[in-house]
């Protein structure tokens, strides 16, 4: 066996062993009458060594050239986007496992609360490195099944209950749906293998069989990634701990984005499949950008905004840009675990804001910058991306980053912090387009196929996406009616939850109250 063969063995067999250091920290955390002092230190030695194999494992990959011997075992394989992702997952786990250790001091029940959280992390290793149906299927319950218990920590409320209610429904059709899907693309290729499912297309192309698993799977990425009409449970479990939350919209929501990536040869193959990732992406990104804005509640405002973003990153995915939608998950899932971990500091700076009043921008800023910024994204990628960037992304960017050029009117600022506003954002701006660009440059495996017919689709949603966001922040009189509805979700959710009572009926039942006259609910299946 060659050097590069033994290599690619090693990073192959180093990059499961995170999995296994997590189980070991599950079962270990799970054990009786352990101080909570002793759990955290088990669980911090353990998600450390996994942390620096799996950074060890991506650092094989990358600089060993590829084998001159047959392909390694199924078993064994896995892609470069993979053990990156296993790499930012297993860091925002430590990292989430240690600010929980002194946000739930005193707290009873931490064992079976680090127990959990280690399953979840081994079991998102295993999806992330899953090169077979069946296993990509077991690893992706197993995280919802891990996470149920990380939900409903605090059994006392009512709400972080039904959240996780609704969410196991969700989970379970989108378990369906993923087996429909393996079974349609098996009987196709004559294998489980996801690896072959890509050759398999690339040599013969894809039936009418492997078009309705492209449909199936996006279904269920789509239940699976809280976009509308499902997404009621990710705003309601903002009663469960904070960094829980931060676990859940940093590293567990993120996992659709990466499995439609990991599929991108199936949905080529489907336009219908792109289709619906197109329309139902952007519909829920334009819908949750508007009640956003109307939300007070920080962790409120920061779930709506998961939301929106993960419609935006099923968007990227229908338009066939993966590169992009990788960059996206990478950005998202560090910023939200910042945005979560230190909401506290968010909440104070919120405060001083409403102190000094809502800030109204000027008109010109913001008719001025959506054209400012396309000449930024423009100017930037023209030459790096000239033949890889389609010229409608550059517009869909310049529309989704323009709110960062948007000025306070005069009576606002003066005219110093009109100066460093317009500044900064400038800078922003730029910056993002020169990651995007970089981006590119990482071996990541990935190759964008943009289509233009869906492209110029999101161009025309996102444009009028950003009218109607100028429109609410101009306090335009012909929207104030929406705000109502924006503040009430338009009432979607309240429709998803009506429905899901129905097909899984619960029993509410008082079990005590926390102040006289005010009962606490309890949540319990029939």
């Amino acid at each position: 066996m060659e050097k590069s063969g033994v290599v690619m063995y090693a990073a192959a067999i180093a990059g499961w062993l995170p999995a296994v250091l997590m189980a070991m920290g599950m079962v270990l955390a799970r054990r009786h009458a352990q101080p909570a002092a002793a759990v955290w230190r088990q669980f911090s030695w353990l998600s450390w060594g996994a942390l620096g194999v799996a950074a060890v494992a991506l650092a094989m990959h990358w600089i060993s050239p590829a084998p001159a011997m047959p392909a390694i075992p199924p078993a064994l394989a896995m892609t470069p986007l993979g053990l990156a992702v296993a790499v930012l997952v297993q860091f925002l786990g430590t990292v989430i496992g240690v600010f929980s250790s002194r946000y739930l001091d005193g707290e009873p029940g931490q064992g079976r609360y680090a127990a959990a959280l280690a399953g979840v992390l081994a079991a998102v290793h295993l999806l992330l490195l899953a090169d077979h149906w069946l296993l990509l299927i077991a690893a992706w319950a197993a995280v919802g099944i891990a996470l149920q218990s990380l939900l409903c920590f605090y059994p006392d409320r009512p709400f972080a209950l039904l959240a996780a209610h609704k969410k196991r429904l969700a989970d379970r059709v989108a378990d369906g749906l993923l087996l429909v899907a393996a079974a349609l693309a098996w009987s196709e290729v004559g294998s489980g293998s996801l690896s072959e499912l890509a050759h398999h297309i690339d040599r013969e192309g894809a039936g009418m069989l492997l078009q309705l698993s492209a449909a199936c799977l996006v279904l269920a990425v789509i239940l699976r990634s809280a976009l509308l009409p499902v997404h009621g449970w990710l705003i309601q479990v903002m009663e469960a701990p904070t960094p829980v939350s931060a676990l859940l919209h940093a590293g567990v929501v993120n996992l659709g984005g990466y499995v439609l990536i990991r599929f991108a040869p199936l949905l080529e193959a489907s336009a219908v499949a792109r289709w619906l990732l197109v329309i139902l992406g952007l519909g829920t990104a334009l819908l949750a950008g508007l009640v956003m804005l109307t939300r007070i509640s920080i962790k409120v405002r920061l779930a709506w905004s998961t939301v929106a973003q993960m419609g935006f990153m099923l968007l990227e995915c229908g338009l066939g840009l993966y590169m992009l939608a990788a960059l996206h998950l990478i950005g998202h899932s560090l910023y939200k675990a910042h945005a979560f971990l230190s909401a506290s500091g968010i909440v104070q700076h919120s405060r001083l804001q409403m102190m000094r009043g809502r800030t109204r921008y000027a008109p010109f800023s913001l008719v001025l910058a959506p054209v400012l910024a396309l000449v930024i994204v423009g100017g930037v990628t023209s030459q790096a991306l000239a033949a890889a960037w389609p010229w409608w992304w550059s517009v869909v960017l310049a529309l989704a980053w323009a709110p960062m050029l948007w000025l306070p009117q005069a009576a606002d600022a003066g005219p110093r912090l009109l100066a460093w506003r317009a500044t900064a954002g400038i800078a922003m701006v730029a910056l993002l387009s020169s990651l995007a660009c970089l981006a590119h440059l990482l071996p990541l495996g990935l190759t964008d196929r943009p289509d233009r017919a869906a492209g110029v689709a999101a161009v025309l949603g996102l444009a009028l996406m950003y009218l109607v966001l100028a429109m609410l922040q101009s306090r335009a009189p012909v929207l104030e009616g929406w705000r109502r509805w924006s503040y009430a979700g338009f009432y979607v959710d309240e429709l998803y939850t009506r429905l899901a009572l129905r097909v899984w009926p619960t029993r509410w039942a008082p079990v005590g109250t926390d102040k006289p006259g005010n009962a606490a609910l309890r949540v319990s299946l029939k």
